[in-house]
């Protein structure tokens, strides 16, 4: 896979930058790197890269801002890059339609792996093996009151009209449509959404639910305090 992917990322400091595409090169990435917003929001649309990594301090249109005129456009994989873990910026990017985010600094086998797991996820938006979701099944569509999800055709209906999520907004959809009325921890929707084999911030599945809620119905989805997230059957 990776001798075939093409990396966007867009970071303002030069040393990071070269040394990033640099590791990313030698992984069998192929990077076109930009300095700013602007330049990077016209090299994503020149070239449509696989993936995009966008530093979420950068000059011209920072990196939320692009984020969100990427996903105006694509349901390109987005990750966001932030030099503080604790920062609102990963809250933002989240919420403007990111993936994932990896905190600065960063080890380039660390940030190698995340960029896999993001693509491995996208590469098969229905993901592995699931239990038979209890729901009312007809061809392939699981109906939850107004809601329909067609699990082979991948798309989402709500009362009729279609529903736009990204890939990982409908892996999402599709863990808790597989167990209606299961509680699922936050660390297993990690584990099974975001493909994490170590723990993670529960942050990225807090704002990924919040974004489907407002596609599919904020009561939709129940939170169970402490434990975690259902789908109301």
């Amino acid at each position: 896979m990776a001798d075939q992917t093409h990396v966007l990322f867009v970071e303002d400091d030069d040393v990071i930058r070269e040394a990033t595409q640099l590791a990313l090169e030698r992984d069998g990435f192929v990077v076109t790197a930009m300095p700013d917003g602007l330049s990077g929001l016209e090299a994503f649309r020149a070239d449509r890269p696989d993936i995009a990594l966008l530093d979420v301090m950068v000059p011209g249109l920072d990196g939320v801002s692009l984020c969100r005129r990427i996903r105006d456009e694509s349901t390109v994989p987005v990750i966001m890059l932030s030099a503080r873990a604790d920062s609102i910026d990963v809250v933002l990017g989240l919420e403007a339609g990111a993936d994932d985010y990896v905190t600065k600094p960063f080890d380039g086998a660390v940030l190698v792996a995340r960029i896999r797991a993001v693509l491995r996820r996208f590469g098969h938006a229905g993901g592995g093996d699931r239990t038979e979701p209890a729901a009312s099944t007809v061809g392939g569509v699981l109906s939850f009151g107004d809601l329909e999800i067609d699990t082979e055709g991948m798309e989402v209906r709500r009362a009729g009209q279609p529903v736009a999520l990204t890939p990982t907004e409908m892996r999402l959809l599709l863990e808790f449509s597989s167990a209606p009325g299961t509680v699922l921890s936050r660390d297993k929707l990690l584990e099974r959404v975001w493909d994490y084999g170590w723990g993670g911030d529960t942050r990225v599945v807090d704002v990924h639910v919040q974004r489907l809620r407002t596609k599919i119905g904020q009561d939709r989805i129940e939170t169970v305090r402490g434990f975690g997230y259902k789908l109301k059957a």
